[in-house]
């Protein structure tokens, strides 16, 4: 027997998965000149010295091998002092798992909690990898609409209507990536009630939760459901270290046992000297003070677009009160998708905004722009926009 020859071999769950919008736009973008990108979820600023000097302190002193999968032990109760300091949580070293960033967190979760033939309830508009890692896990995806007359915050009685009998896990995600919203702690309390009165998990990923404005709280949601929650977050965005690869996951001691077991044939274990440099970032109140400078910086930034959008012909912003993004409304009367828009933004102004699509359906309508860009590129950027803008 002959069998045909082929170049390579692909599994099929490979093709279920999108290729990121936001990558494809990016793309384009490089292929230009004279480009300003607001389209980037990444902070633009250092890593503090400190966390960079105590990873290289840890090098010298041959944190160069192999940790324990779960993470070196002070790590882990770094992190639990972290919440006992911030939040007045209790939490145990053996329910943190210390992972390649919240990425890793979110994708062991949905591993280790769903199958085929359950339901996760995922927001929409929602960050990218939510969706995609819904598909690996071959489980129905309900999505959830976030609305403007709202203030873009999961809604209590639409949660309950969309659960189903097959439904084992809510995703959510404040201070939000796309639009900037932040959660009532009311919500938060309803959201963590509806979670143990159905006996779902709660995915909460939580990586902007330090970069708040006018008075804004965070609140966690292993507060209020600590045996349904399965906390995601990050030290790439509060510590400006999002090639560091470094996060954790907390979750009830049978969850994240299994997590666990995954986590130690996928990754092993996270890099052990960037491990250490984490112990630093928490405890060093030198980091917390460039994480309070950041913020303030972003602040200005926020203010300033702010400013610059509410001027503009045919954009309507959404006022954010966290994270580094404003999600901002095209007027109808353009007659352009998301993906138009943005296109058009490109070649006429040579800036990059995200179209809301990327992040879901009901993102149609709207575009992403990120501040956390320095200020002299944020104010070409809005000139441009406004240029652009008042020719049509």
């Amino acid at each position: 027997m002959r069998y045909k020859k082929r170049k390579y071999f692909l599994a099929g769950r490979i093709n279920i998965i999108q290729r990121s919008k936001i990558r494809e736009l990016f793309e384009k973008a490089s292929k230009m000149e004279n480009v300003i990108s607001l389209g980037i979820g990444e902070p633009d600023f250092d890593t503090p010295e400190v966390i960079k000097d105590a990873a290289k302190r840890a090098l010298d002193e041959g944190y160069t091998h192999y940790t324990p999968n779960a993470g070196i032990p002070e790590f882990r109760e770094a992190i639990a002092e972290y919440y006992e300091d911030f939040y007045k949580v209790d939490v145990d070293i053996d329910n943190i798992l210390v992972t390649a960033g919240a990425y890793e967190a979110t994708y062991l979760a949905f591993q280790s909690i769903l199958e085929q033939g359950d339901d996760v309830i995922i927001p929409d508009p929602a960050f990218v990898c939510y969706v995609e890692d819904a598909k690996i896990a071959e489980a129905g995806i309900i999505r959830i609409p976030l609305r403007e007359e709202h203030k873009f915050r999961l809604n209590p009685d639409e949660l309950v209507e969309a659960i189903t009998k097959r439904t084992r896990m809510i995703v959510i995600n404040y201070p939000n990536n796309p639009t900037g919203a932040v959660m009532k702690k009311s919500v938060v309390k309803a959201i963590a009630d509806i979670a143990q009165d159905y006996n779902i998990y709660i995915l909460s990923d939580e990586p902007y939760e330090h970069f708040l404005y006018e008075g804004a709280k965070h609140y966690p949601m292993i507060k209020y459901a600590p045996d349904n929650t399965i906390l995601a977050n990050s030290f790439s965005k509060t510590f400006a270290m999002t090639g560091w690869r470094l996060g954790f996951a907390i979750a009830p001691k049978q969850v994240i046992r299994d997590m666990i077991k995954l986590h130690a044939y996928v990754v092993g274990n996270v890099t052990s000297f960037v491990q250490i440099a984490g112990i630093t970032a928490l405890r060093d109140k030198r980091s917390w003070e460039a994480v309070e400078r950041m913020r303030q910086v972003y602040d200005e930034r926020r203010k300033l677009v702010l400013k610059y959008l509410n001027d503009m012909p045919h954009l309507q912003p959404f006022k954010p009160k966290g994270a580094f993004y404003i999600w901002v409304k095209i007027d109808p009367e353009l007659d352009m998708t998301s993906e138009d828009f943005a296109d058009w933004l490109l070649d006429n102004a040579r800036v990059v905004v995200i179209p809301g699509t990327a992040f879901g359906k009901q993102g149609e309508g709207w575009v992403r722009i990120s501040y956390a860009t320095e200020k002299d590129k944020l104010i070409e950027a809005m000139e441009r926009m406004k240029e652009a803008l008042s020719k049509l």
